[in-house]
């Protein structure tokens, strides 16, 4: 009896002795946390370019409100709002009249009047886009994703 006593004393104590199982659950976690931690970079990346295409457009609105409209100008207020390579205000800024019509705007013929008997409006729609290629190739993503922005802004 008091054998098996001394081997089970023996063997509660060797299963107390946890000396390196820290460092081999942080050698196996390891590898994911940094997995993740690369994602996580990557994504805040996109989002923060995705961000900067939208000011960009957004630029380029504010330009037409004081200035008016001119299209070459316009291009240049949305591809030096940002320091972001490859942006591009494309497709070119555009102008149209219209009338509001709850969220949307209805085309309609300059100076014409609108229903309800308020004159037509100069709308400026501008738009930008950017190509942001990940750290990873993520198989949903591809190798690029083309970012894209628009802005309308109501200029008189």
């Amino acid at each position: 009896m008091r054998g098996a006593m001394h081997y089970l004393s023996r063997a509660i104590s060797t299963l107390r002795n946890c000396s390196g199982v820290s460092s081999v659950e942080f050698a196996v976690a390891l590898p994911v946390l940094i997995t993740l931690l690369t994602v996580l970079v990557d994504f805040g990346i996109g989002f923060y370019e995705k961000m900067e295409v939208e000011d960009a457009a957004q630029a380029g609105t504010h330009y037409a409100l004081l200035y008016g409209y001119d299209s070459s100008a316009i291009q240049s207020a949305v591809t030096s709002a940002t320091t972001l390579s490859g942006l591009s205000a494309s497709p070119s800024p555009t102008k149209t009249c219209g009338c509001p019509s709850g969220s949307a705007v209805t085309t309609v013929t300059c100076g014409g009047v609108c229903a309800g008997g308020l004159s037509a409006g100069t709308y400026v729609t501008v738009n930008a886009q950017a190509s942001y290629t990940p750290l990873i190739t993520y198989p949903i993503l591809g190798s690029s994703v083309t970012l894209k922005a628009q802005s309308v802004v109501r200029i008189n």
